[in-house]
């Protein structure tokens, strides 16, 4: 099998000219940091290939690291087998998360501590809720893209009683479906990603790694960006469905900056196009199944 990890720089693309662009203006002085997040809920697909050779290629390419980090917030679904098999996939490339001696191997479930506090920021400085509205009712009241959601009657709770009640809420005594923790952003946003998305939910489940010591686990969306901005990722690299996300990612990561949280320049996500092949299985679902 050629060794496609050993090749030199390929024609430039708009990713590569955002790259050249921040090193010539200094934004990160000379360091290129990428990462290959999968959720470790399944086994990858040839979908994935194109987003491992594009962060490891990137960092490669200009003397930088890339990390690869499981994001196992969702313990029902995950499990260490796929983390093997993910692991596997990577070497099978031909790629190493090894850089200058360090390895560069990481799990959001290694931040639990660091994102939950992050929460309690958040509810501190106003941003953020404890909602007690049932799921469906947060379901119908998000709105449409035509439509405005309608705020929850628990937005204006007060910091102090947000915060308690996130501390109850990873004690444990709830149940799950009884509370999730809010983000508090814009209800009549064009952006449904903006609509006071959750940021915390409660879930008795096992993890793989944490095994019964959570009872709260926080939202893809919430646990990524600041994965990147703890471990100093310079260019997040993702998939066009993401796009509508990224202001969501951004708005997390400068409310934490103005808490004095990270430092900036903050992680850039940038959107790329997905590899689709007809008559191929995409999708992790139906590779488990």
């Amino acid at each position: 099998m050629r060794d496609i990890s050993s090749e030199g720089p390929t024609t430039a693309n708009f990713i590569r000219t955002i790259v050249e662009r921040d090193r010539r203006s200094g934004k990160w002085g000379e360091r290129i940091a990428t990462r290959f997040p999968p959720e470790p809920n399944g086994y990858l697909h040839i979908g994935h290939a194109k987003s491992i050779c594009l962060n490891f290629g990137i960092a490669r390419d200009y003397g930088g690291a890339c990390h690869l980090r499981l994001d196992d917030t969702n313990p029902e679904k995950e499990s260490a087998e796929y983390v093997a098999a993910i692991i596997d996939a990577v070497r099978w490339l031909g790629f190493s998360w090894h850089q200058a001696g360090i390895e560069h191997l990481y799990y959001a479930s290694d931040y639990y501590e660091t994102l939950y506090r992050c929460a309690e920021i958040l509810v501190e400085r106003g941003h953020a809720y404890v909602d007690s509205q049932s799921p469906e009712a947060i379901r119908a009241n998000r709105g449409t893209l035509t439509e405005p959601g309608i705020a929850s009657p628990y937005r204006t709770r007060a910091p102090e009683e947000n915060l308690a009640l996130l501390r109850r809420m990873r004690a444990g005594e709830f149940r799950e479906g009884e509370h999730v923790l809010r983000a508090k952003i814009d209800m009549a946003s064009p952006n449904l990603n903006l609509r006071d998305p959750v940021l915390y939910r409660i879930r008795y489940a096992h993890h793989y790694r944490t095994s019964e010591a959570w009872c709260i686990y926080p939202m893809y969306d919430y646990s990524h960006c600041i994965s990147d901005a703890l471990e100093h990722i310079t260019h997040s690299l993702c998939t066009l469905e993401f796009e509508d996300h990224r202001p969501l990612y951004d708005w997390i990561l400068e409310s934490l900056a103005d808490a004095g949280v990270f430092k900036r320049p903050l992680p850039q996500q940038i959107e790329f196009a997905r590899l689709n092949l007809s008559h191929t299985v995409m999708s992790k679902r139906k590779l488990a199944q």
